[in-house]
């Protein structure tokens, strides 16, 4: 069995980390979306706790990117949290959140854990740091298929109490992340139709 290894990212690593970006979002997707080398060299200079990478047999498979913010509760959006994926000038060290950005992993590799490995190693970054809890927006890819008859409250409680299954909040919930509310034009993504639900797992002080 090939082990799971959940380390720190380096700029070292930019070149296996846009190879899990170019096989998860493929062209058409825009490849100035992708992480560019100078995203990854702030996350690394500026919160390399919050710079995971999950690698299998020195394959790198997948990533996760977060921040520390003061959790106030305001509606945002990915680009005003992340800083346009920078995170330099939103980072707040005395903050009580850490904020998970991104989550990636190689479509080929996927059904193998990864992504929930490195959610708990998010939570294990919140607890070695003393922080509040983990907070995500969390894309809700179903939705379009029901706008027409639910709004997106009553879609999330649906999704919450198992009525409905969504590929990306289900999978939240079951990390034990708990939605908090929706957040409108957080990120251009039609399936969506641009919403997000902020999430949140607390931790057990």
């Amino acid at each position: 069995m090939s082990k799971l290894n959940i380390r720190p990212y380096t700029l070292e690593d930019y070149e296996g980390l846009l190879d899990v970006q170019k096989e998860a979002f493929p062209p058409p997707f825009p490849e100035e979306l992708w992480w560019s080398k100078e995203q990854i060299r702030s996350h690394v200079e500026t919160f390399p706790k919050g710079a995971l990478v999950a690698e299998i047999d020195g394959v790198i498979v997948g990533s996760a990117t977060s921040l520390i913010i003061q959790y106030t509760g305001e509606p945002h959006t990915w680009d005003e949290v992340s800083d346009n994926g920078f995170i330099r000038r939103n980072h707040n060290p005395h903050g009580d959140s850490l904020y998970g950005i991104d989550v990636c992993v190689r479509p080929s590799y996927r059904g193998r854990g990864i992504a929930g490995a490195l959610y708990e190693a998010r939570k294990e970054v919140v607890e070695e740091l003393e922080l509040t809890r983990f907070l995500a927006g969390c894309r809700v890819p179903n939705y379009h298929e029901y706008a027409q008859h639910l709004d997106i409250d009553s879609y999330i409680k649906k999704v919450h109490s198992g009525e409905i299954h969504d590929l990306v909040l289900s999978f939240m919930i079951k990390q034990g992340l708990t939605p908090l509310q929706a957040l409108p034009n957080y990120l251009d993504d039609d399936e969506s139709l641009d919403y997000a639900v902020l999430v949140e797992w607390q931790n057990k002080l």
